[in-house]
């Protein structure tokens, strides 16, 4: 149920949006920027103005168990940290895709949220990328963040060296993919496991790879498993998350890993579906088990057979661009976050995560703590050739250690993986 804020907010700005005129065009260009490890939420020393109010965009719903409602938490804490009201300083707009919202205009969005009084505005997808590109062009002395991108990256491929008010955040997924392949891997009997993807691009196959290194890594050294035993598979849906009639049913694709064999469903999607279904079918008496993804709380909908949930903390990261908007420090920064590796779940430090399910037997639990402390020492290195690309091309050389660049632009699925990582039925 959405609250009678967000539902007054989303009427307001669907009304302004709607009418609301696109303009300017986006622009690309090529050419890594810094990584931080934890962030510093404490107060700040900087007196916060009573009417300072943030916008934020969502590409889903905010209730969604998921990656939005991550978002609208994460920007609720940034808020209440600064003394503010959630209620009063956060101005949200819900389903912002052209699909939900045919005619949506990003930029007229913001624009609409600027003359609601926002002082920032957020974009939280990586769909959002053209439409946040125009929006930064037509407001340059409006602070924005995206979350995801690289636009703001000196050495990406996109940097936009013209969009000095567009800072990028992202959290290093990287490693809660990895802890969930581990405990997926810990758990399997069958020894097929599957994961259930939204859209084809470089940040969901980098999850997906991520996922699999960890699989593989804890199915041979921690099962004495052999690397050919284990199978992993991934389905793309076509989005982040179900659009009838455009997607694939995510429901009727974990019917397919569970009628396949596979008793333990990643999801890489927004929404808790896999899960969901998994948890009906182990009640019908099936043996089967999910790891969902995005929000600390996705296993409340299934714990008996949650294996453990690998999510986003953005208040942490939000809390720090505000404190500089506030400040007068903002600026067009790439920061790909790392897990605060003293405590991954601390709510104040720790923008990426893994809550500990009630699937994960004792022993195994034990396992996977071993695991993230060898992520967290660095005597764990899984981007290390030699591995190869989905097609047989080599990515990592014997030895070879991959670089934030080379994880980043995933340009395929590793070999191992089955299922087409490039396809996207979106569109």
């Amino acid at each position: 149920m959405l609250s009678k804020r967000l539902l007054q907010m989303l009427a307001a700005l669907l009304a302004f949006a709607l009418v609301a005129a696109a303009c300017g065009d986006s622009s690309s260009d090529t050419t890594a920027g810094t990584t931080a490890t934890t962030v510093d939420s404490g107060g700040g020393g900087t007196d916060v103005p009573e009417d300072f109010k943030v916008g934020l965009i969502l590409v889903g719903p905010g209730n969604d168990r998921g990656y939005s409602q991550a978002h609208l938490e994460g920007a609720e804490y940034a808020v209440e940290q600064l003394g503010l009201s959630a209620d009063d300083d956060l101005i949200v707009l819900e389903f912002a895709n052209t699909t939900d919202t045919p005619g949506l205009s990003l930029p007229g969005t913001a624009r609409d949220m600027v003359d609601l009084g926002a002082d920032m505005i957020i974009f939280n997808s990586d769909d959002m990328r053209d439409g946040a590109f125009e929006a930064a062009e037509q407001l340059p002395e409006v602070p924005m963040v995206w979350a995801s991108g690289d636009s703001a990256w000196v050495d990406g491929k996109d940097y936009q060296a013209n969009l000095t008010n567009l800072s990028n955040v992202w959290g290093q997924m990287i490693f809660g993919k990895m802890i969930a392949g581990c405990a997926a891997a810990l758990e399997t009997e069958t020894g097929d496991l599957a994961y259930l993807g939204p859209l084809t691009n470089d940040e969901t196959r980098r999850l997906v790879n991520s996922a699999y290194l960890g699989a593989q890594y804890c199915w041979e050294n921690f099962r004495d498993g052999n690397p050919a035993d284990l199978g992993f598979e991934v389905t793309y849906i076509g989005f982040w998350f179900e659009i009838p009639g455009v997607t694939l049913d995510p429901v009727l694709v974990t019917n397919a890993f569970i009628d396949g064999g596979a008793d333990v469903t990643l999801s890489g999607i927004d929404a808790n579906v896999a899960l969901i279904r998994s948890g009906q079918r182990a009640d019908a008496g099936e043996n089967v088990k999910a790891v969902p993804y995005d929000f600390i709380g996705a296993c409340d909908e299934a714990p008996d057979i949650c294996l453990g949930v690998p999510y986003f903390n953005w208040g942490p990261a939000y809390l720090e661009a505000a404190q500089a908007v506030i400040d007068g420090s903002f600026s067009n920064t790439w920061t790909w976050f790392e897990p605060d590796w003293s405590d991954i779940n601390d709510p104040d430090t720790s923008v990426v995560g893994f809550f500990q399910g009630n699937g994960l037997s004792a022993d195994n639990a034990a396992s996977l703590d071993t695991f993230i402390a060898g992520l967290a020492d660095g005597s764990i290195e899984l981007y290390t050739g030699p591995l190869n690309w989905q097609d047989g091309s080599e990515f990592l050389a014997a030895g070879e250690v991959a670089t934030d660049f080379q994880i980043w632009y995933s340009e395929q699925c590793l070999e191992g993986v089955a299922g087409a990582c490039s396809v996207n039925v979106f569109g």
